[in-house]
């Protein structure tokens, strides 16, 4: 039974969603037991070529997956990276030289006319291309050199989510790959991922806080940046709630001034180098009397007025974004039900979305 078709029928609205989140667990160990071979595999055919650029292609909930790849290809390799902007060759005809260069396009269904075309385009162009979907039958596989199959099964519900933690977990794999590491790192995370899931009483208590809500911050730095622009995309397209997302570096240029009392603000703290250099927009926050809800390690939730402690003793920095998302989730599940709206059919929306 489609979506958009459950809550006509009679079923609980949201079953899908719920369904569809329970699951992560499971996908995660896929990945890891089944996947990470076959990704490996690709990374070290890919390294070998030696790229010098990497260009990371793609929209709404894998672009925050691109977003993701980002840091670690900068961090961990030392890369440099670029988000494409896909209208330059597909409206406008432009013809980068794209020699030596890495594209990697990320996509649930691989479907989208305009990633379909922006990667032939780079192909033409002379890049090597990568795409990373959850459907190794798409046009976007075909069209690309390489393909690394998420392995999530299908997913039903509009909004993404067992999507979106196995992008995340294929795109660390796969840089993990290209600098000859095992990512032995992810081991831990389906452990972690089951649970966290398992706390939706303590989650849905949370969502009262924030049915009312006519507007919500969103913000983090470093790896746990892509989580707040996730977590907001989640909120927007599920509830409703216009959630606006900032580096809390660029939240303190300007956008502070509208936090207030009223509007609620997550901060996303990431137990390493991110969560320290959020540090400073904490104190700020703080000192406005924000609403503040944390998702993060138990001293900074416990310093907040609301939040959720994520077990990150022992989890390295650069994974943690796979757990993070996954209150946010329930967050945005919860406050939609609790809305009177069914988080499995957003209006207007369709799974695959064919700009181009």
């Amino acid at each position: 039974m489609s979506a958009t078709s459950s809550a006509g029928q009679g079923e609980q609205p949201g079953r899908i969603m719920s369904g569809e989140m329970a699951e992560q667990p499971g996908v995660l160990r896929r990945i890891l037991d089944r996947g990470a071979p076959l990704i490996r595999a690709v990374a070290a055919e890919i390294a070998a070529k030696k790229p010098r650029f990497v260009l990371l292609t793609a929209r709404g909930t894998s672009d925050n997956a691109a977003l993701y790849a980002k840091y670690l290809l900068e961090i961990r390799l030392g890369l440099p990276c670029g988000l494409a902007s896909m209208s330059t060759t597909t409206a406008y005809g432009a013809k980068p030289d794209l020699r030596d260069v890495l594209v990697i396009t990320v996509s649930q269904s691989g479907g989208s006319p305009d990633l379909v075309a922006s990667t032939g385009a780079a192909r033409e162009a002379g890049a090597l291309t990568l795409a990373v979907t959850n459907n190794p039958d798409s046009p976007l596989a075909a069209d690309s050199e390489y393909h690394i199959d998420i392995l999530a099964g299908p997913e039903k519900a509009l909004p993404a989510t067992k999507t979106y933690t196995a992008s995340l977990l294929s795109l660390y794999l796969f840089v993990e790959g290209l600098r000859g590491g095992d990512g032995g790192a992810a081991a831990i995370l389906p452990e972690l991922a089951e649970a966290i899931l398992a706390r939706k009483d303590e989650v849905k208590a949370l969502a009262a806080r924030y049915r009312f809500a006519e507007r919500m911050v969103i913000t983090s730095r470093g790896y746990g940046y892509p989580t707040a622009k996730e977590a907001a995309l989640k909120l927007m397209e599920t509830s409703y709630i216009p959630a606006l997302s900032y580096s809390g570096a660029d939240l303190l240029h300007g956008p502070l001034a509208m936090v207030d009392n009223i509007s609620p603000v997550i901060a996303v703290v990431t137990d390493g180098r991110g969560g320290e250099a959020l540090q400073p927009v904490l104190d700020r926050l703080r000192g406005r009397g924000a609403d503040l809800f944390v998702v993060g390690p138990k001293a900074q939730v416990e310093a907040a007025s609301a939040g959720f402690v994520l077990p990150t003793a022992g989890v390295a920095e650069e994974v943690q974004p796979i757990l993070e998302i996954l209150p946010l989730q329930m967050l945005a599940y919860e406050v939609t039900i609790a809305r009177g709206q069914d988080p499995d059919a957003p209006r207007a929306l369709a799974k695959v979305t064919e700009t181009r």
